[in-house]
């Protein structure tokens, strides 16, 4: 069995010397800056190659943005996975007691009467994060 993108993520950083926070927390500005300008270059890049493609090119910026979200979510003391999870729970909630959902006109799944948003705070209070406390 592979390791978790987390996982591996935590290596590149424990063995470079980045930042690898075990408990949410805010960030110095900077730092936070920088963090979002890698991801905002990854996701062009990913925004580009998905029209022009080939297909392997797209597959290595998808896997470098995720790369990259893992890392930003770790110098952040961040569990992803646990967010994941809590969003991939609100996501199942746009699914009718029918199992359908309902579509805008462009295909984007919209949130019916069962839907439920996802409580990220209280993932990251699990987490051990304290809201106003950094």
């Amino acid at each position: 069995m592979s390791a978790s993108p987390a996982d591996l993520v935590r290596r590149f950083h424990h063995a470079v010397g980045l930042d690898a926070r075990t408990t949410p927390t805010e960030v110095p500005a900077p730092l936070a800056a920088q963090r979002g300008r890698l991801l905002a270059e990854e996701a062009a890049e990913v925004a580009e190659v998905s029209v022009t493609g080939p297909l392997d090119k797209l597959a290595h910026e998808l896997a470098d943005v995720v790369y990259v979200a893992y890392g930003t979510a770790l110098v952040h003391g961040i569990d992803l996975d646990a967010v994941i999870a809590e969003i991939h729970r609100s996501n199942m909630t746009k699914l009718g007691p029918d199992g359908r959902i309902r579509r805008r006109a462009d295909g984007k799944i919209l949130k019916g009467d069962h839907y439920e948003a996802p409580d990220v705070a209280a993932v990251l209070r699990r987490q051990g994060w304290v809201p106003g406390g950094e």
